[in-house]
């Protein structure tokens, strides 16, 4: 079985992710504080989730002294090896942490008598 293959885009920034898989799913979290909803953007493609959005800078006449947050686009996608059932993939963004839900399809199963 091929496992999760992960790839960042050219973004200047790109969020804390964490993965993983149960029996029947995977689920992928994502840490986006003071994203809203509307600025996040998910797609699911071939096995293939992709992750993008942006967050805008501030316009202010702060001088910073030091900028650990990321500013700008990003875009992150990640393949799966399992085949990802994309009409029920659920999305939830609580406290600032983005829940993905990936159910798997199961494979068939065909008994083939033997004559």
């Amino acid at each position: 079985m091929e496992r999760l293959a992960a790839q960042h885009g050219s973004a200047a920034w790109a969020p804390p992710v964490d993965v993983y898989e149960t029996a029947d799913r995977y689920v992928v979290t994502a840490e986006l504080p003071g994203l809203k909803r509307e600025e996040i953007e998910l797609s699911v493609e071939n096995g293939r989730l992709t992750l993008r959005g942006a967050r805008r800078d501030t316009p202010d006449s702060r001088q910073y002294h030091q900028v650990e947050r990321g500013h700008g686009q990003f875009h992150r996608t990640f393949e799966f090896g399992d085949t990802i059932s994309a009409d029920t993939v659920g999305a939830d963004l609580r406290d600032g942490v983005l829940t993905i839900t990936l159910p798997k399809i199961a494979p068939a199963v065909r008994r083939i008598e033997v004559k």
